[in-house]
């Protein structure tokens, strides 16, 4: 089971592996108060697109395009991600946006 959850919120039992989903850490959080098993930021848009995107939801469809693209070239982190739910039973991507509909660990779940 995959879940998304904003890592600003109070970190639980029944999240299961955490994965922070994000390129950059997100500010105001210590590594502690995250409680993330894992820092996949390498499978996160790359900086021209995150930039692009700014998180605007006219640019969703767009960008969904593109960083679905962008996710073909790291298949090995989809297949790790895929590898630990098969494991661990319950994955929560973490993410630090403030839009819950409109960034990357929405997209990502979709995919797995």
């Amino acid at each position: 089971m995959i879940n998304i959850k904003r890592i600003y919120e109070k970190p639980e039992k029944t999240d299961g592996f955490r994965i922070l989903v994000d390129r950059l850490w997100p500010r105001g959080v210590s590594k502690e108060k995250a409680k993330i098993n894992l820092w996949l930021k390498e499978i996160a848009p790359s900086n021209e697109l995150r930039k692009w995107f700014s998180h605007e939801p006219k640019k969703w469809d767009l960008f969904k395009k593109r960083y679905t693209k962008e996710l073909e070239s790291n298949h090995d982190l989809i297949k790790e991600i895929k590898s630990v739910e098969k494991k661990e039973k319950k994955v929560t991507l973490l993410y630090a946006a403030r839009d819950q509909e409109h960034n990357e660990a929405v997209l990502l779940k979709e995919i797995l």
